[in-house]
């Protein structure tokens, strides 16, 4: 059973097939993860495997994820992740995780934090059409009336408005492993990714259908 694993999106490219279509890739650089912990139902309630990720100076994290490291005999890791399983992991904590869980074909679920765009306006952050450019318009890109007089004498709950913008989780689902390469643990994925380059990425099996072949 696969937990899954966590790496850092590298960028994009495209890979050519045998019969000259292009593929575009997202490529990703995945592991090695040690497991450092695991849970299981019967001792802690859910069923998880807990990996690490990307080795640093121990002064860049703290006491409490140096003393849990050193518990289990690993070395300092910047990032910690746990991964939810419907049944108790096969894992044992020090175990290497890699691309190699994936093979060509797979379909995978990315999680990752969006480029974050800071304040914006409605003509950006959700497409409004804006006013005429011509001059004395008074009506540009401005937001306008935002809601009724009378009644019910408030802005409506929902009504697209200025503010922030991206800095948000999300998740791409059923995007197709092109291509796994195990000796630089890259992983290439069809389609776009969440977040920006450098960009800290999880990848989990996918329980939907790819939605590109």
């Amino acid at each position: 059973m696969n937990a899954g694993i966590i790496g850092r999106k590298l960028g994009m490219t495209q890979l050519f097939r045998e019969d000259g279509t292009i593929v575009p890739v997202t490529v990703l650089e995945v592991g090695p993860c040690p497991v450092s912990a695991v849970r299981t139902q019967k001792e802690h309630g859910y069923s998880a495997v807990q990996l690490a990720f990307e080795k640093c100076r121990a002064k860049v994290i703290s006491k409490a994820e140096i003393g849990h490291l050193a518990d289990v005999k690993i070395e300092p890791y910047r990032h910690l992740r746990e991964f939810r399983l419907t049944a108790d992991p096969e894992m044992a904590v020090g175990e290497i995780v890699t691309a190699a869980i994936f093979t060509e074909g797979d379909t995978v679920d990315i999680s990752g934090i969006t480029k974050g765009h800071g304040f914006t306006g409605g003509v950006v952050r959700w497409g409004w059409k804006g006013g005429r450019g011509s001059r004395g318009s008074m009506f540009h890109r401005r937001i306008g009336s935002s809601g009724a007089s009378a009644f019910p004498s408030r802005v409506l709950k929902g009504k697209t408005m200025p503010g922030h913008m991206g800095n948000d989780r999300r998740t791409a689902v059923g995007l197709r492993v092109a291509k796994v390469d195990g000796e630089r643990n890259l992983l290439y994925v069809r389609g776009a990714v969440p977040g920006s380059t450098g960009g800290l990425v999880t990848v989990v099996p996918s329980t939907r259908s790819s939605k590109k072949k």
